[in-house]
């Protein structure tokens, strides 16, 4: 019996692309200002890679730039983000509390699990005042493999729980899930492929959705691939 879900963050609970390209925007004018960047900002390729561990995004967008210099964007661009955040430009997706409340009520424990930094997601929870429904949120700073499979493996030893489900958007949640003996359940959102989505147990197009979803898994560990979207 699935008791417990586990959460994304970006792309997932929170709408990351609300701030991602002013945030990028910035960071690469600021890396410009000071001669560390020509051409254009990357954003399609940042948008293509959400989800990854945060060194991949920096040793993408800039492959011929110093460890140095890829830290000093990354801590910039954090900045930017949190400060967007703080300022309310960012936004959850729809019916985040909605869905939250109704687990809150029926006694499923929830917690989020992101490649996210802790500062950043401290600010996202506080902002939202998640933690009325959240138990505990884990971010990939906390293991030293980056993997995100590793993280949920982490949730599970922590709070003994043998039968849960992972949402989330991209494969590195559905493998989290899958190596864990976790249903995946994939959200068709803004940063999803649906090469990766395929790879779910379950896709949905709205989080209201895992209200209906929760009863059919209330008594199965394995789905076959189901989509609920209209």
């Amino acid at each position: 019996m699935i008791r417990s879900l586990i959460f994304d963050m970006d792309g997932t609970l929170f709408q990351t692309n609300k701030i991602l390209d002013i945030s990028l925007v910035d960071t690469f004018d600021y890396l410009r200002k000071n001669d560390m960047w020509s051409g254009e900002t990357p954003i399609e390729t940042y948008q293509k890679i959400m989800g990854v561990p945060l060194p991949v995004v920096w040793e993408t967008l800039m492959p011929n730039h110093t460890s140095t210099v890829r830290t000093l964007a990354n801590d910039y661009f954090h900045e930017q983000l949190i400060n967007n955040i703080k300022s309310g430009k960012g936004d959850l997706y729809p019916h985040v509390f909605e869905l939250f409340d109704h687990l809150k009520k029926n006694n499923y424990s929830i917690f989020i699990a992101s490649n996210g930094l802790v500062k950043y997601l401290n600010v996202i929870e506080k902002y939202y005042k998640l933690d009325r429904w959240v138990t505990e949120t884990f971010s990939i700073e906390q293991i030293h493999t980056q993997d995100k499979g590793d993280l949920v493996q982490l949730i599970k030893q922590k709070y003994k729980i043998d039968n849960g489900a992972v949402v989330g958007d991209r494969l590195s949640d559905i493998h989290a899930a899958k190596k864990n003996g976790f249903i995946s359940i994939g959200c068709n959102f803004d940063f999803a492929h649906a090469d990766e989505l395929a790879k779910a147990d379950i896709i949905i197009d709205d989080l209201l959705e895992i209200k209906d979803v929760l009863p059919s898994l209330e008594t199965s560990q394995t789905q076959d691939n189901v989509s609920l979207g209209k």
